[in-house]
């Protein structure tokens, strides 16, 4: 899994628009030694930093991460909630939804991708509250799940109910699948079977987590 922390253009889109370092860390009410940071990677490019460079650089905010040819954007539409199981429906509000920049993949080019907040801290180790996962779908990649990579996975019940989660696939040494939440919190830390679960559910992958984006 990829996250946010990618190379940037703010060093060249600066020398483009005739920025010094100090003039940029005034225009976005930063330090100068936090551009600095934000050039070398060292701190993430949340949405929020996006939107503030690119303002001050009169820029498309996606535009600070790569130029448009090297990027991929993606519909936020939904949430689903980490470590814990959670209905989950598509947010019915166009209003709410909003998108966020990739890189561009060439070995995802062609392949549909989705995005759901994150809500919860119960995976608090991998992804922070309001990060958005970037996942593909199994039956648009054709992969198998594989076990230490992360998925959005859903539970489907006899009554109808339908939960998701984002967790850890995890295989026990007897070949067994088991899905983890990685959080600080021991609320969160009993293995679910991905097999052996109760008779009056099911729980399938329907996704896997490709890239995490930090968001403010």
């Amino acid at each position: 899994m990829q996250t946010a922390r990618l190379p940037n253009r703010i060093k060249t889109l600066m020398k483009e628009k005739g920025f010094t370092r100090e003039a940029l860390a005034e225009a976005v009410d930063a330090h100068p030694v936090t551009i600095s940071k934000l050039i070398a990677g060292t701190i993430d490019m949340t949405t929020s930093w996006m939107e503030r460079l690119g303002a001050a650089l009169g820029v498309p905010p996606i535009e600070i991460l790569s130029s448009p040819a090297m990027v991929r954007t993606v519909t936020v539409k939904a949430s689903v909630q980490a470590g814990v199981w959670s209905e989950n429906s598509e947010w019915p509000d166009r209003d709410d939804w909003y998108e966020v920049a990739i890189p561009r993949d060439a070995e995802l080019d062609g392949i549909e991708l989705f995005a759901a907040e994150v809500r919860g801290a119960s995976m608090n180790r991998r992804y922070a509250e309001g990060s958005v996962v970037v996942c593909t779908a199994p039956w648009q990649d054709n992969e198998a799940p594989i076990p230490g990579r992360r998925y959005i996975v859903e539970r489907r019940r006899l009554d109808g109910t339908i939960e998701t989660t984002v967790k850890l696939l995890h295989r026990d040494p007897d070949g067994g699948l088991w899905l983890l939440a990685e959080s600080d919190d021991p609320r969160f830390q009993t293995p679910i079977p991905v097999d052996g679960g109760s008779e009056d559910e099911e729980i399938r992958v329907i996704g896997r987590v490709r890239y995490a984006v930090s968001r403010e």
